[in-house]
């Protein structure tokens, strides 16, 4: 049984409009969540369309079951393994790639995922419950250079030597197991608020994007969307924060202005490298209307980027 949890699909339309979408094409939607994407993806397909989705969250994977579409297979991996999925189901090219990246609502809202602070909850983290090392699991051994660091450069967290400090000490008391338990840890540490968030905020988020690699599995990805899409195939990405954000923009800046070439060297023009992607507009944030139905898109940003092949600039 699926969990009732509400899930509102940001930039939906945005999105999916981006990959232009052609009828019989086959597209790859790299974070299946809750659906809402592939959903409106198969709405748009015809009949010889084909689409793929990618998720390592277990519930997620148990919701897409309930698709009942020929065109559709989901599997259980995550976007990092795009090239050797695809491989595996013996697709060479696709027309467009679509990744929402970051931790869905359901996540956040289901207490026994340990994403939030909001809940009294056992300290896990995971987004693929089925393998891997849980938060308090990690929390338990790693020392407290690396903490701070992961704290500092994941939460941006000003405060992270002293939070990283509070948390080896509290450990040496008694296991760090729960949310709240880590949750008031940092609340104690953290001596500046701001307005409307959370003093663990930045903490957790740090923790989730270490344990989880998903500023990693991000970099790797990039390129495999690159090296599977057909000329003219695009890749629609959003993000929510703006580690995140940075990686997409400079990857897509680097692959839209071509190989850099020594200054000087004496080339043809011919012989000088085009870009392998062409930026397609600008960065899209939710509408007003939108955010007013969701709050948790105030931070999303979808960018949108063309194959060319090097075929033209």
């Amino acid at each position: 049984m699926i969990e009732s949890f509400s899930h509102d699909t940001v930039l939906l339309y945005e999105a999916v409009e981006g990959l232009q979408l052609k009828p019989e094409g086959i597209y790859v939607d790299g974070t299946f969540g809750r659906g809402g994407h592939s959903r409106l993806i198969l709405k748009r397909l015809g009949a010889k369309g084909r689409l793929v989705a990618l998720d390592k969250d277990l519930v997620a994977i148990a919701a897409a079951q309930e698709i009942k579409d020929a065109r559709f297979q989901i599997v259980h991996r995550g976007f990092e393994n795009l090239r050797q999925v695809l491989s595996e189901l013996a697709i060479e090219k696709v027309d467009g790639v679509l990744l929402d990246l970051g931790v869905s609502s359901p996540q956040l809202d289901d207490a026994q995922r340990g994403f939030s602070f909001r809940f009294d909850a056992p300290l896990d983290m995971r987004m693929d419950t089925s393998r891997g090392q849980t938060a308090a699991q990690w929390l338990a051994e790693v020392d407290e250079g690396l903490l701070a660091e992961v704290i500092s450069d994941y939460g941006e967290e000003r405060f992270a030597r002293k939070v990283a400090r509070a948390i080896i000490t509290s450990r040496q008391e008694s296991p760090i197991t729960t949310t709240r338990q880590l949750s008031e840890i940092v609340a104690q540490n953290v001596h500046s608020r701001e307005p409307g968030k959370n003093p663990a905020t930045r903490t957790f988020q740090a923790i989730r994007i270490y344990i989880n690699r998903e500023l990693e599995e991000l970099e790797s990805v990039l390129p495999q969307c690159v090296d599977c899409l057909k000329v003219g195939g695009r890749m629609s990405v959003i993000s929510f924060h703006s580690l995140e954000d940075r990686i997409v923009k400079r990857f897509m800046r680097d692959m839209s202005q071509g190989d850099k070439l020594p200054r000087h060297l004496p080339i043809r023009a011919a012989e000088i490298p085009l870009a392998k992607m062409r930026l397609v507009g600008k960065a899209i944030h939710a509408s007003e209307q939108e955010l007013v139905l969701n709050p948790r898109a105030r931070s999303a940003v979808l960018r949108v980027a063309e194959y060319t092949g090097g075929l033209s600039a």
